[in-house]
């Protein structure tokens, strides 16, 4: 019987740092490298995968100096922040389902966890809803493809969350579009928390591609927590369409009078958000 991740990983060794610790619901655990302050987790992760780290090892910071999110853009990383990069290897037929997938599972921690909805906006930022009831963004994930020395490919996703960050350190063409945990939520939540979450999210987001129906159940799941139905959006700065939903590839629905198309690429902004 093939492991899953969160068996694998539990009998991994802490590869520099404090050690790691299980969450109340068993989230599992792997190698764990911390910095207080690194240039960016996910070159760090990446170095790791090359040298065979196995999957489930982890890279977490507290501040990022040149840290990177989609389209090779630049990620704010200030203090407050979690900033986590993680060895995934998801079935290489789907892996087109996991940034997104993994955005819906954390979408889920959150909501479970502090009470409040959460949400997926394509491809893979989470919002929650700010102090003034707009939807702004929360996390980021970027996931990255990487060919390890045993010649097999591995995802390197990484993940950024505002647990606690002040809006004042942001730059300001983002400040007005993002929020924290802290700013929308009455609950007093910490870093090690989130991280918890996060980990057991990228888990079961793997362990669901994984599974017999994972295509199914993960798009299924990806529709429920995605915010936009419905919505006008624009592609890259230009009016687009209508959001429809996902495909079975995860790609972006958009209806466009008697048309609809399939977005699998771009920088999507929707009505309402940010």
């Amino acid at each position: 019987m093939r492991l899953g991740l969160r068996e694998r990983a539990a009998s991994a060794q802490t590869l520099k740092g404090r050690p790691p610790s299980t969450g109340s619901e068993g989230a599992p655990v792997g190698p764990r490298e911390f910095h207080p302050e690194i240039s960016s987790t996910q070159d760090r992760a990446k170095e790791l995968a090359r040298a065979g780290a196995p999957e489930g090892t982890r890279v977490v910071a507290l501040v990022q100096t040149r840290g990177r999110g989609r389209l090779d853009r630049a990620w704010a990383s200030p203090p407050g922040g979690l900033y986590l990069s993680i060895l995934l290897r998801s079935p290489p037929e789907h892996v087109s389902l996991l940034p997104l997938s993994l955005g819906a599972r954390i979408a889920e921690e959150f909501s479970r966890t502090l009470d409040e909805p959460f949400r997926v906006k394509w491809p893979n930022d989470v919002l929650a809803a700010s102090e003034r009831g707009r939807l702004r963004k929360v996390a980021g994930v970027l996931v990255d493809r990487v060919d390890t020395r045993e010649s097999l490919s591995m995802e390197v996703a990484g993940i950024g969350v505002n647990v606690s960050t002040d809006a004042s350190q942001l730059p300001p063409e983002v400040r007005d579009h993002a929020t924290s945990l802290a700013a929308v939520s009455s609950r007093a939540i910490s870093v090690d928390t989130v991280e918890e979450m996060v980990v057991r999210a990228a888990s079961h987001a793997v362990d669901g591609l994984r599974a017999d129906d994972g295509p199914e159940s993960t798009v299924a799941l990806c529709r429920r927590w995605m915010w936009g139905m419905g919505h006008e959006a624009t592609l890259d700065g230009a009016p687009s369409g209508t959001i429809a939903g996902i495909d079975a590839e995860g790609a972006l629905l958009l209806d466009r009078g008697s048309e609809r198309v399939a977005i699998r690429t771009g920088e999507v902004r929707v009505q309402g958000a940010g």
